[in-house]
């Protein structure tokens, strides 16, 4: 297998696996530094997946979300990207093996964030629709259009309510998001787009394993929560497992649903890359790591986000899977790499947590601050939409999202409503 081609300079060489939050801003806040960075990405491109659920639902378009990471090229004058799958790493000759070829690291960060986790379960593997990446979001969205288009052309009423009924699986925040933005979409998108249609036909159903949704906050605002969603028209339903889905029929431990679509947010595990020690993984694919941040055993290779268990004193089994831990652990090595550049050792890491919030819907959020104090309605909801939006990467991103969801405040008009797929030959 050939090398990637990438000259060595007489830089020390950081080698970055993934640009998910993690990655994107460990890599954003080394562009001054003295280390030729190399970063390795499938995609060509950062998703901001808290909003994947607007693109599923047609409120955004992916231009809102996805950011190119050879911008970041723009700001460091021995920065290089390769779009690349990394198969393996070879840590005994310090180099990974990718698609296209090795390459040799001084650092190597692993940042290749989480996957959908189905618990075992073959046949929802194969037929739920997760949401993880842009291209199922857009799965979504088609299937959605398609499965109404559908309806509109059979008479018979319980295959149209198989089509228009949509079930999502989890109850955290993506699947009270993504709850809610489909319950919005039956009350402002169906009467315009599809007025021969009943809207009472599109049932939207979110099931939950626990007994509660948003079983990371408190139980107050698991209960504001739930009663959102019930006065926008969905059924939630809890301390439920799915046990199967053949694409025609959710079977639970409580009964049977049928519906052509079940979107899956019901669980992910760390995305772990082959040839570390598998005794180094949790159940959760984590890798085990110091509080620096440090894979164990290897002073050179370090795991961030999603794939990363770091534990401290306050986190002994690891920082929840949070796109809050990953931006600031990846922030936080930057600052690792910048006083070891300078000879100096920096402090461990340490999780500043700041509270957890979910948008419902229109006017209707959630936020439960540090201490447990705890607020609902409007303000939440315009916080929310405040720090989404300025977390998204990129000016123009930033001003295409304001943009759209005014128009969707003043119009109550969802964004772009169009089915785009390959067709085959």
């Amino acid at each position: 297998m050939k090398d990637l081609g990438i000259k060595r300079t007489e830089r020390s060489r950081i080698v970055i696996i993934g640009g998910g939050f993690a990655g994107l801003h460990l890599t954003a806040d080394l562009q001054k530094s003295g280390y030729q960075i190399v970063l390795l990405d499938r995609e060509n491109h950062h998703t901001f997946q808290h909003l994947l659920y607007q693109i599923a639902t047609s409120a955004l378009e992916i231009d809102s979300i996805a950011y190119p990471l050879r911008k970041l090229l723009e700001r460091h004058d021995d920065f290089h990207f390769r779009m690349v799958n990394v198969q393996t790493i070879e840590a005994e000759k310090n180099r990974v093996a990718t698609s296209s070829g090795y390459l040799h690291y001084d650092y190597l960060v692993i940042a290749t964030g989480a996957v959908t986790n189905f618990f075992g379960m073959d046949s929802v593997a194969r037929h739920a629709l997760p949401m993880k990446t842009i291209a199922e979001a857009l799965e979504i969205r088609n299937r959605v259009l398609k499965n109404l288009e559908k309806a509109l052309l059979t008479t018979n009423d319980e295959e149209r309510r198989k089509l228009a009924t949509i079930i999502i699986a989890g109850g955290g925040p993506a699947g009270v998001e993504t709850a809610g933005a489909f319950a919005e979409f039956k009350r402002y998108v169906m009467p315009r787009d599809y007025p021969d249609l009943d809207p009472e036909l599109c049932k939207v159903y979110l099931i939950e394993l626990l007994p509660r949704v948003l079983a990371q906050m408190s139980e107050k605002v698991s209960e504001d929560t739930e009663k959102y969603l019930e006065d926008m028209g969905v059924r939630v339903i809890t301390e439920t497992q799915i046990k199967s889905y053949d694409g025609e029929v959710v079977k639970t431990d409580k009964g049977e649903f049928p519906a052509r679509i079940l979107l899956w947010t019901g669980g992910v595990s760390g995305a772990f890359i082959d040839g570390l020690d598998k005794d180094l993984v949790d159940k959760k694919g984590r890798i085990a790591t110091d509080e620096y941040g440090r894979v164990k055993g290897h002073e050179n290779i370090f795991a961030l986000g999603d794939v990363a268990q770091m534990t401290t004193m306050k986190y002994p089994k690891g920082h929840q899977q949070l796109a809050a831990v990953a931006v600031q652990q990846g922030r936080w090595l930057a600052r690792y790499f910048l006083e070891l550049e300078k000879g100096k050792q920096s402090e461990p890491f340490a999780y500043k947590d700041r509270g957890m919030m979910a948008n419902i819907g229109r006017k209707k959020g959630v936020i439960e601050l540090p201490g447990g104090r705890t607020f609902k309605g409007f303000l939440p909801w315009l916080i929310w939409l405040v720090v989404h939006l300025f977390s998204l990467a990129g000016f123009k991103n930033k001003m295409i999202t304001f943009f759209t969801w005014s128009w969707f405040y003043i119009s109550r008009d969802m964004a772009t409503r169009v089915i785009i797929e390959k067709r085959d030959k």
